[in-house]
């Protein structure tokens, strides 16, 4: 049988399959209808130090091959995530990729502070699609110079692997992508929504309470392949694709563009069972073109 087994650096993944972060909460509702055991890791839901309720409702529309939402990092804080979500989730003996977001360098020290040394989390994942209150509301995501700033502090204090997300809301990822591997991230996950806005022409407004949202779904995958395809070339570190992935075709478009993992998002709101059938999916399509690991057709679309 084909062996499922990936290896991003020193994260080591039973397959190749993550539920990305924000479309799986914490798996509590997923854990009745599918085995998280059988998942590649969990991507949690972003986390903050402290609670927060998240933007004005309307929140999430759908658009056409997508969806387009504007949660706003709705999350119960890091002490209940340590005291209620993470045991529940260790259970269930699901591996566990831990987003973390803040307002501040601050917040994202003391978040990689209090998250490294857990047992039961594997990784963390620094969501840079936050707004910097100290610079102005830039975007971390969106500046070299202080994403570049916020990884090298948080590297510092953080001994498991680190992920980087990168916004695709900027002129050249590949820059931002070159940074992040600079500043000392471990794996790079790609893409972050795209920044959209729907507009209700009976009221003439918005239709999401926060005005702007992230767009996700089929309608991206072909923007995120092109970014991955991308990324691969401008980088040694390895990569976790993703953007509207609901199928086998899909995942191995990013596999090919250079990805060594995929994460699955929207997909998960179509079919709860989309990553059980896309890890069975995977094996039967490499044993059946003799392959041996993913690794043999990560970057086999590069020319």
């Amino acid at each position: 049988m084909a062996n499922l087994e990936v290896e991003l650096g020193a994260l080591k993944l039973k397959n190749p399959v993550l539920a990305a972060s924000g479309t799986f909460g914490f798996g509590e509702e997923y854990s009745s209808l599918i085995d998280l055991e059988k998942l590649g890791a969990i991507m949690v839901k972003g986390l903050t130090l402290k609670p927060r309720q998240g933007n004005p409702a309307p929140r999430i529309t759908e658009t056409p091959a997508g969806m387009l939402n504007a949660i706003g990092l709705q999350n119960p804080g890091l002490d209940a995530f340590l005291s209620r979500e993470l045991p529940r989730l260790i259970d269930s003996h699901a591996a566990v990729i831990v987003n973390i977001a803040g307002d501040t360098e601050e917040d994202y020290i003391t978040l990689a502070r209090e998250l490294s040394g857990v047992p039961g989390i594997v990784a963390l994942e620094l969501n840079l699609s936050c707004p910097n209150v100290k610079q102005g509301g830039i975007l971390f995501g969106t500046s070299k110079m202080i994403m570049g700033r916020l990884i090298t502090k948080v590297r510092g204090i953080c001994p498991i692997p680190l992920i980087v997300k990168l916004s695709p809301n900027v002129t050249d990822i590949t820059e931002l992508a070159h940074a992040a591997e600079e500043s000392g991230a471990d794996i790079i996950s790609l893409i972050n929504t795209l920044k959209g806005m729907v507009i209700d022409i009976k009221s003439k407004r918005p239709l999401l309470g926060n005005i702007t949202g992230g767009l996700s779904g089929p309608a991206i995958r072909p923007v995120a392949v092109r970014m991955v395809y991308d990324v691969y070339r401008s980088v040694k570190i390895p990569l976790i694709g993703m953007g509207g992935i609901m199928n086998l075709d899909d995942a191995l478009q990013f596999f090919m563009a250079g990805a060594r993992a995929v994460a699955v998002g929207a997909g998960n709101f179509v079919d709860p069972c989309a990553m059980p059938r896309l890890i069975d999916d995977l094996r039967s399509y490499l044993e059946k073109e003799g392959l041996q690991s993913v690794d043999e057709i990560v970057g086999s679309a590069q020319i």
